[in-house]
């Protein structure tokens, strides 16, 4: 019987679990939703268990034909929860989206204490940041904080479910704001200033760390963050390649070789495992604008494809309409939880697919803008290829506004589930596979130069808009 893996994405709004063969080649894919919840204005929270039962559906469903080598996870990042000592939840989980801590972080931000953390740990002080929820929950449920028995993120209470262990990988722990990103450690200070104990977070490993199941005989491998898996199941550890992803969220990741701290607190860094590190800024404002503007703005019950249909009869630039798509405030670059959305330049001629067209131009242009910290230099980024995953490497129309925008080649990954492929190829690590494996891509789109200043000139007007309006 053929050896098949299985890579397991637990996302913002879905679970997706894939049986990949031993190439890379997806045999079945099994997907389950799950809410959000925003029960007070600020708030993005999830109920553990409905994410647990996702989950354990999907294993479930994925190997009733099968019987995997391993199953390996990748988790979407920053969500914090509080368990009892019987491993219950006592809290729903904060995700990353969850903005109650604003004026926490941007007090926090301003102090002397702000910038040492964000050296110490890579990542800015945002109410994104499991960090600063932790400090919103010891000031606002003292009870709930003072009866935790650990802290964890969703993926973290899986695994336990799974395996009876308290672990996380290095590249969750990233992305908390509580690990030292130099020695890979809890941060003592940041610990001290939590006023909790190393012991009420999970167990440091890397993530190639196994474990087996308690309840079945499934072989377990631990995986990492979905963004830094993304980066390595669509081949962008390599030179001269970045990661882009578009989700719910967004973000834009480059492969570096040792720790990095961006001078002016606008980038994150994460390790992913041994001295591979990405350096990286992750934006609020994803697919999840599109998803706005479909169900709340427009109202429709048509596709998203007919929607992206509709945009191509537009131009490149949407006629001078200019969306700022910041409506779930922003991280990078700015890191403003506060900050809005500006529709700009509306004319009497505009219409439903200008609308369309220029939200897509708009969270690419918010993506662009983190490019251009990262990659500073434009000669730097004509030689760099950009390496795409997520849902919208299907439609060929925002791959090609990609390409025009950012004036860089784009390339699509034949496994647009970069994550879940990711995982599985950290699980080839954890059991000893040391074959190599070669990126397959589907599709390349290179820059159309008849575009090239029209968005040049939108995008320098997409970045004064926010400094103009941010005080009003």
């Amino acid at each position: 019987m053929e050896k098949t893996h299985i890579g397991i994405d637990i996302g913002t709004t879905a679970t997706k679990a894939i049986c990949f063969d031993a190439n890379g080649n997806v045999l079945h894919q099994i997907t389950k939703e799950y809410p959000m919840y925003h029960s007070e204005e600020n708030w993005s929270t999830q109920k553990p268990n409905e994410i647990l039962d996702s989950v354990l559906a999907c294993i479930k469903e994925i190997t009733k034909d099968t019987q995997p080598e391993f199953i390996s996870f990748s988790a979407a990042m920053q969500s914090i929860l509080i368990i009892n000592e019987d491993g219950f939840p006592i809290s729903d989980a904060l995700l990353w989206a969850d903005n109650r801590a604003t004026s926490i972080a941007s007090a926090l931000k301003n102090s002397d204490f702000g910038s040492i953390f964000y050296q110490k740990t890579g990542i800015p002080i945002h109410p994104f940041s499991p960090m600063t929820k932790l400090i919103w929950l010891k000031e606002n449920e003292p009870s709930l904080f003072n009866n935790a028995f650990k802290f964890i993120s969703l993926k973290e209470y899986i695994w336990h479910k799974l395996t009876g262990e308290y672990a996380t990988d290095t590249s969750m722990a990233s992305g908390t704001g509580i690990m030292n990103i130099h020695t890979l450690k809890w941060d003592e200070t940041i610990l001290n200033y939590l006023n909790i104990k190393e012991n009420q977070l999970s167990k440091i490993v890397p993530s190639t760390h196994k474990s087996k199941g308690i309840n079945d005989e499934f072989l377990y491998i631990l995986g990492g963050g979905d963004g830094p898996l993304a980066n390595l199941g669509t081949g962008s550890m390599e030179k001269n390649r970045i990661a882009l992803s578009i989700g719910t969220s967004g973000a834009v990741r480059i492969p570096i070789n040792e720790p990095y701290i961006d001078s002016e607190m606008r980038t994150q860094c994460y390790h992913l495992i041994d001295n591979q590190y990405l350096k990286l800024g992750a934006v609020n404002n994803g697919a999840i604008i599109l998803q706005w503007l479909k169900e709340s703005l427009l109202k429709t019950n048509e596709s998203y494809e007919s929607l992206l249909e509709q945009a191509k009869e537009i131009p490149a630039g949407s006629d001078g309409l200019l969306f700022v798509p910041y409506l779930l405030g922003e991280r990078a670059p700015i890191w403003d939880a506060e900050a809005q959305g500006t529709l700009l330049g509306i004319k009497i001629t505009h219409h439903k697919a200008h609308f369309i067209r220029a939200t897509l131009e708009g969270i690419l242009f918010g993506l662009f803008s983190v490019v251009e910290i990262l990659l500073p230099d434009p000669k730097i980024r004509k030689e760099t290829t950009v390496m795409v995953s997520g849902g919208f490497g299907k439609s060929e129309l925002w791959l090609q506004m990609v390409a025009d925008i950012f004036q860089m080649k784009v390339v699509v990954s034949e496994t647009i589930e970069g994550a879940a492929w990711g995982a599985v190829l950290i699980g080839f690590k954890a059991i000893g596979n040391t074959n190599s494996f070669e990126n397959k891509t589907e599709a390349s789109f290179y820059p159309n130069p008849n575009h090239r200043l029209i968005y040049e000139k939108a995008f320098e007007k997409f970045k004064k808009v926010y400094p103009l309006l941010k005080d009003i």
